[in-house]
């Protein structure tokens, strides 16, 4: 009886041994599935902050964006080449005009058309002080203002979008050995900004007088420069006039 009491204890202690077996090992199971699951979900945890790093970057790339949008705004400013061909064409007695033209010419890396007198005055022939002076003579008599010039014809002419026109004044109006050069070509389709040289007196009509002669173009408010003009101040008006 004994023997079979002890048989009996053995048999469920051997089974008691396996069920705790049995459970040490799916609670392993269960904890490196655990494990396992939770490194996925890190893993899926880091690809969803990806996206998010993702708009992140979709904001950089927005920056980006508003990055270009100022590159393009700054293009559409000064900074940006608009095509426009520009001539400098201008007629100069004692050099006035002629440095601020030059300065123009720099500034807009313009060509340069220079209207030139067969007969060039000579200092005598500007000694507005003199009555019978060639200056004094033809403003008197207005027919006599009919200056004959080495040419009229720019190359290419029809290839410029932008005429700049200068010339000294000359009892407050343009200088007349301009007027042929003005009667002599078509300004349609260009935008004409006249400027000027003077000791004292302003720009008065002197644009408005040579864009009625011309009959055409789109003629702009022109400026006046002192003859002891600060070249900054030529600059600084061409600039603002954003040709380029």
């Amino acid at each position: 009886m004994k023997k079979m009491t002890l048989a009996a204890c053995l048999i469920v202690s051997v089974f008691g041994l396996m069920a705790c077996s049995d459970s040490d090992s799916n609670s392993q199971e269960n904890s490196e599935q655990s494990g396992n699951d939770a490194k996925v979900d890190n893993g899926n945890s880091e690809n969803e902050t990806t996206p998010e790093s993702g708009k992140d970057s979709d904001s950089g790339n927005n920056n980006d964006e508003s990055g270009k949008d100022t590159g393009d705004d700054s293009a559409t400013g000064n900074n940006e080449d608009k095509g426009n061909k520009i001539l400098v064409a201008y007629y100069s007695a004692q050099n006035h005009t002629a440095a601020a033209a030059q300065v123009i010419i720099d500034t807009l890396e313009a060509d340069a058309f220079v209207v030139t007198p067969v007969d060039v005055y000579t200092s005598e022939d500007l000694d507005w002080t003199n009555p019978n002076s060639r200056v004094c003579t033809e403003h008197d008599n207005p027919e006599g203002r009919h200056i004959a010039l080495t040419t009229t014809e720019v190359p290419e002419w029809e290839s410029y979008d932008v005429v700049f026109v200068g010339y000294p004044i000359w009892w407050q109006l343009a200088a007349w050995p301009i007027d042929d050069f003005i009667k002599d070509n078509d300004f349609s389709g260009k935008k004409v900004i006249p400027f000027c040289t003077s000791q004292s007196s302003g720009l008065g009509a002197s644009g408005t007088t040579l864009a009625e002669m011309a009959g055409n173009g789109d003629w702009q408010e022109g400026k006046r420069f002192s003859q002891n003009f600060n070249e900054q101040d030529v600059v600084d008006w061409v600039n603002s006039l954003n040709l380029k």
